[in-house]
């Protein structure tokens, strides 16, 4: 650096620079060339000089603008850097270690082009390279080659969990004991959470040299969110004072829209809340709360069904309720049911209360042992059913006494105390929930009894009716459904005459998973109805690392119907569960902090990343040196001696110049080297599959592997001889070697760049096909909303030019190139084909044609089922991923789907042909 920020990639040809002593005496005693004069005879002896001349020297100033130039060039050449990095610390093998977790997301791109910048600079120096990212536990580490690291990079992405780094120690310990002088670069996250500090110490005995690079920031979450009464409040941590203090937090529904926004400060503490003033029909609707401008998955909070508040009716016939407002049942439901719902009570005694309180819509109507007459007031409790709403009974003695069938079971009259006919010899405590309750997971406290209840008379069904049991097997709770509603009993009083039951904390538990049902109507069906409950819910949508709900991973799997845990790389934060009936993981806990990581021994640099890149400086001296020349050249013919000679030598030294400029330009040395790249010249030779990478790894392996399992299908089973697969990216990569082009869409990555448009609009006009997979077959819903990731394909395709589409026929070509299929299918079944719309031949002709094609293939086909899913297999040919909704022959269809793609590409309307085929040998014989 010698203490300039300036670098060179090439530093040895600065050595040259030696030879501008010899140069400058060479052009010193060259003369000029001689001047031609006229030779008439007569003047043969005139104007001659009887003394000796010496040759003319070469003007001062332009010998000296001539060893400029030659300085300029050779400076050019030896590559300078301006603003360099200093290069990774060290002489041996080189590992970097990237925190890849959701704190790392709004960073990531720097992180990674840190990382390059490094691992480039080594590789240039002759030193061993590898990289480990955390989230890959299960991978080896092994050394990269200088052209696979730009690619092994732009491989990674950010997950929306936090990475355990002691999972990843399996891996390190071997490598650094293989390679004891290897010298370590860690890329954190400058945050504890996934146990920084115990691997830096750790890291610290391992590793010769170790080097922990950060940017300082830290990380800011949402760490919960509570539906109050008349606000919706969220608590925001961060785990370092560096943080931005203050920002702004976004409340979001269900299709990205924008429901509110509030401002928050932190600051001098870890800790903030904010609060949204909306009414409580705007605060169901908001799904997820987001930190504007952190584009992360902790920043990201998801909001389910158990968030919503729900409007809850109370209506009791106690009488005393006004004499004894504190001990009636009203005020215990009340005090339990406000701390998760808004409540209404009945308060006009002229009016009939159970007809008033319905009146409001509420989703829940409570009723303490209060019986429901015949006439208006059961007509709207039966309507009230028949819309979806839930109806809580509590017991009480004119229930027990009455004949009230808005029960979920026949009740015996009179019901049992302690003491009775049907007494027991002490008051009865409550069983452990089974796994077909909805209360299942809830604790049982031992001092919950119950001294009286109303008994169930026993029926068929009456077991898969019942959410809840005393000790000695009686009903505590049973449920049942009524319309689209559900009818819920406590078969003890809401006070505490029959039991103590309200004074506990499990009497707002259940509640609270009572109301729950409310707006839930296959909860309410599957609860009332007596089947047993899911015992885990699948992924229906996922959070990636810069917090962007899209299509599960592969990899996740379903949760457990009383998972209370943080998402993690089986489980990824986001949505499970039916769309109805949706259960929320996120990448926090409620009330977690953070904290700012401990790196202890190892040496720690704080402004490495923010640091600007590297600019190259032959784009600036080369046009000098260029410019140079020409000045020289201008100058030799002002002066007038030999301007023929110099003339054309100026013109020839301009025009070496001009390519020496253009041969050594960054620019046009990258595009010289991938026009004759050896991955070009074997593309054109041989014929293969493509894919585009996405930047999400798992995605990416998926296209990998389903590509390669399709070629092998497509060598065996057909003539197509192709080689393997090879991942490409429009805005860098040449198209044209490749007859089509794989490309699953990932929702919440960046679009690429500019000129990846342009590529991509050439490669479909040259004759190539897109095969566009959103992958969201499972979460589109004919004629709602557009997913995320048609969201993207249209900002993708924006601009370019895309012929119409239409869903594909039965009848179409792509159905009938190899096999005869119904429709194209691939890892699930469900999903629409789009083609390009071909009119028929004669606009008058309505009949149906046999094959629909054209004289060309659609350049674009869009599919959703995502196919190479359906098509991935490991080495011994084993399914990486279930299907849906499964089975060996659909696994069959998504092979012969591809197969058929692959041959309408290569063959075009060859198959078209052949349905004319009989008809031409018939005139031909003729």
């Amino acid at each position: 650096m010698l203490g300039l920020p300036l670098a060179f990639g090439a530093p040895a040809v600065l050595v040259v620079l030696a030879g501008l002593g010899a140069l400058y005496y060479l052009l010193r005693v060259t003369p000029p060339a001689p001047r031609r004069v006229s030779f008439p005879p007569l003047r043969l002896l005139l104007g001659l000089s009887t003394n000796e001349t010496e040759p003319a020297r070469t003007p001062w100033p332009i010998l000296l603008l001539r060893l400029a130039i030659a300085a300029l060039v050779i400076v050019a050449m030896a590559q300078p850097l301006w603003r360099a990095l200093a290069g990774p610390a060290g002489s041996g093998p080189l590992l970097v270690l990237i925190d890849d977790g959701w704190p790392a997301a709004p960073t990531f791109e720097k992180r990674i082009a840190f990382a390059e910048r490094q691992m480039s600079a080594a590789a240039r120096a002759g030193r061993a390279v590898a990289l480990k990212a955390f989230s890959e536990t299960g991978r080896a580490i092994a050394p990269l080659d200088a052209g696979e690291i730009e690619g092994r990079l732009r491989s990674l992405a950010p997950t929306p969990y936090a990475s355990s780094r002691a999972a990843a120690l399996p891996a390190i310990e071997p490598y650094l004991a293989a390679r004891p002088g290897t010298d370590v670069l860690w890329i954190a996250d400058g945050v504890e959470l996934g146990g920084a500090g115990a691997f830096a110490s750790r890291l610290a005995g391992l590793a010769r040299s170790a080097e922990v690079v950060t940017d300082g920031s830290g990380a800011r979450a949402v760490a919960g969110a509570d539906n109050e009464a008349g606000t919706l409040a969220a608590r925001l941590v961060r785990s370092d004072p560096g943080a931005p203090a203050r920002g702004v937090a976004r409340a979001l529904d269900a299709q990205g829209r924008e429901i509110g926004r509030a401002p928050f400060d932190f600051a001098a503490g870890a800790a903030a809340e904010v609060r949204f003033d909306l009414p409580v029909e705007l605060r169901n609707q908001v799904q997820s709360l987001v930190i504007d401008g952190d584009r992360s998955a902790g920043a990201t909070w998801l909001i389910d069904d158990r968030s919503r508040r729900r409007r809850v009716a109370i209506a009791t016939g106690t009488s005393a309720d006004a004499a004894q407002p504190l001990i009636a049942p009203g005020y215990y439901l009340r005090r339990a049911l406000e701390l998760f719902a808004d409540v209404s009570e009945w308060r006009d005694s002229a009016s009939d209360p159970i007809v008033s309180l319905l009146a409001e819509k509420p989703s829940v109507l409570a009723i303490a042992d209060m019986s429901i007459a015949p006439g208006p007031e059961r007509d709207a409790v039966q309507r009230f059913l028949d819309d979806g709403g839930v109806l809580v009974r509590f017991a009480g003695a004119r229930l027990a006494a009455g004949d009230d069938d808005f029960t979920p079971t026949a009740l015996r009259r009179g019901g049992r105390t302690l003491g009775g006919a049907l007494s027991w010899d002490a008051p009865r405590h409550v069983a452990p929930f089974e796994k077909t309750s909805p209360f299942f997971g809830l604790p049982v406290p031992d001092e919950v009894t119950v001294s009286r209840q109303v008994l169930a008379e026993p029926e068929e069904g009456l077991a898969d009716k019942t959410w809840a049991r005393l000790a000695d097997g009686t009903p505590l709770v049973t449920a049942a459904r009524r319309g689209k509603g559900l009818i819920v009993l406590f078969h003890v009083t809401a006070d505490t005459t029959w039991s103590n039951l309200p004074l506990s904390g499990l009497f707002v538990d259940l509640l609270r998973r009572v109301v729950a049902e409310a707006d839930s109507s296959s909860g309410a069906a599957d609860a009332a109805g007596g089947r047993a409950r899911a015992a885990s819910l699948p992924p229906w949508r996922t959070l990636n690392g810069f917090g962007a709900l899209g299509v599960p991973p592969s990899v996740a799997e379903p949760i457990a119907a009383d998972f209370a845990g943080v998402g993690d790389a089986a489980h990824p934060p986001g949505l499970y569960g039916a769309p109805e009936s949706l259960r929320a993981v996120n990448a926090l806990a409620a009330g977690q902090t953070l904290a700012r990581a401990d790196y202890g021994p190892l040496a720690v640099r704080l402004d490495a990343l923010d640091s600007a890149p590297p600019v190259d400086l032959r784009a600036w001296l080369l046009p000098i040196a260029l410019v140079g020349l020409m000045v020289d050249a201008l100058l030799s013919q002002w002066i007038g001696a030999g301007a023929r000679l110099r003339g054309r030598g100026a013109f020839a030294a301009m025009i070496v110049a001009a390519a020496l400029g253009a041969a050594t330009h960054p620019d046009a040395a990258r595009a010289a080297d991938t026009a004759v790249s050896a991955r070009d010249m074997d593309a054109a030779l041989s014929t293969r599959l493509a894919y585009v990478t996405t930047g999400d790894p798992t995605v990416d392996e998926t296209s990998r592997l389903g590509l390669a399992a399709l070629t092998r299908v497509l060598s065996n089973r057909t003539s197509a001889e192709l080689a393997d697969p090879v991942a490409v990216e429009p805005a860098r990569d040449e198209l044209a070697f490749y007859p089509v082009l794989y490309w699953p869409i990932v929702a919440g990555r960046p679009q690429p760049a500019p000129g990846a448009r342009a590529r991509l609009a050439a490669y479909m006009k040259n004759g190539g096909t897109v095969v566009f997979d959103t992958r969201d077959a499972l979460v589109a819903s004919p004629g709602g909303p557009p997913t995320p990731e048609a969201l993207w394909l249209r900002a993708l395709l924006d601009g370019v030019d895309v012929p119409q589409l239409e869903p594909a026929p039965r009848d179409h070509v792509l159905t009938k190139t190899f096999y005869l299929l119904d429709r194209i299918v691939g890892r699930t079944a469900i999903g629409q084909t789009w083609v390009e719309a071909l009119p028929s031949p004669d606009p008058n002709d309505r009949a149906p044609r046999p094959v629909r094609a054209g004289d060309s293939v659609s350049p674009i086909i869009i599919v959703s089922d995502d196919l190479a899913g359906g098509w991935a297999t490991d080495a011994d040919g084993r399914a990486l991923y279930p299907l849906v909704p499964g089975g060996a022959r659909q696994r069959e269809l998504a092979f012969r789907s591809g197969v058929n793609i692959v041959m309408y590409t290569l063959t075009g309307n060859y198959k078209a042909d052949q349905v004319h085929a009989k008809d031409i040998i018939e005139r031909l014989t003729r």
